[in-house]
């Protein structure tokens, strides 16, 4: 049975020692970043590699957003402008939104990566921090579900899966949780009204992920990931029944070791710890102590990945082509 871990790895092929691992680990999936990529036939390679390391067609994931969150770049894959510039660019915001999502996929599913980590349903706010505000759809709550929605569908039509982030909402985030903890004080019914919103409006997504992220009415000691009452907020206030995944482990919002981060998160609920910095010590640890996904994430990811079908077929040529003509 898959350990409910999800795993990176340090470069463009995988080690003997990274092979190993993982073969014994059997982490639920992993992750790449552009330290992993060098051109197609590469990228292909090592999406092989990585599901011959675990005997199984393991998903694959990657943050390929557009904008400055975009693993997959030139001159082998497309690059595009950030999300909350091209909503306000566009002639036809939401099909362009389509448009934009459905490449994408088709960039993504041609080198067997099988799972993106979009949409982003957090809303555009006057304090959200610079390293977030511009990946985002909106600063209203139906043009974020609509766009969300439309980022979502355009990747299952194109045979990947999207991962709604960040649950229960990151948008009042006024520092980077990459480098501190975020904290949010608004009251609950203004967070259940604005924040919580557009994941509510999203809860049928396949797969989720957690915004380290204090919300002192939630709980007023742990970020999200770690809390108990944060990830019950998730499940019964917002209705999310999707595989719920923590953000990156290692990222300094969150106190402790890597170990005592994880565990604490798969206490709180979490279904799958996101290990993405490739540390091989610190992997091992995490191998040592993982949980196989419990019975209930078991049947989260059983749904989530019947959800993973063939491509739609599409004329690439002709959506990008419409694409540009909408970005002028």
């Amino acid at each position: 049975m898959a350990a409910a871990l999800i795993f990176g790895c340090a470069g463009t092929q995988l080690s003997e020692q990274e092979q190993a691992l993982f073969a014994e680990a059997q982490p639920w999936g992993f992750i790449l970043f552009a330290r992993n990529l060098a051109d197609p036939e590469q990228l292909r390679a090592l999406t092989g590699g990585l599901r011959e390391a675990v005997g199984r067609n393991a998903p694959i994931l990657i943050d390929q957003e557009g904008g400055r969150v975009q693993r997959m770049r030139a001159p082998h894959w497309r690059q595009y402008p950030p999300a909350l510039d091209q909503m306000a660019r566009a002639a036809d915001p939401m099909r362009a939104f389509w448009l934009r999502n459905r490449l994408i996929a088709a960039e993504l599913h041609a080198v067997g990566i099988d799972v993106n980590c979009a949409p982003l349903a957090d809303i555009a706010e006057a304090e959200t921090h610079p390293v977030l505000k511009n990946r985002l759809y909106g600063s209203d709550v139906e043009t974020v579900v609509e766009a969300a929605r439309a980022c979502a569908g355009a990747h299952l039509s194109g045979g990947v899966l999207p991962v709604l982030k960040h649950l229960p909402g990151y948008g009042r985030a006024a520092v980077d949780s990459h480098l501190e903890l975020p904290r949010v004080e608004a009251p609950l019914e203004e967070l259940k009204v604005r924040d919580f919103a557009p994941f509510r409006a999203l809860n049928d997504l396949p797969l989720g992920m957690t915004a380290h992220i204090l919300v002192t009415a939630l709980d007023a000691d742990r970020p999200v990931t770690t809390s108990p009452q944060g990830i019950a907020t998730i499940r019964e206030e917002i209705g999310f029944s999707g595989l719920l995944m923590t953000d990156d482990i290692s990222m300094e919002a969150l106190s402790g070791t890597v170990p005592d981060r994880s565990r604490a998160a798969w206490d709180a609920g979490c279904d799958l710890v996101l290990h993405c910095n490739a540390d091989f010590p610190e992997m091992a640890a995490l191998a040592a102590i993982a949980p196989p996904l419990s019975p209930a994430g078991l049947a989260r990811s059983d749904a989530a990945l019947s959800r993973r079908k063939p491509p739609a077929p599409i004329d690439m040529p002709a959506l990008a082509a419409e694409f540009e003509a909408l970005l002028g």
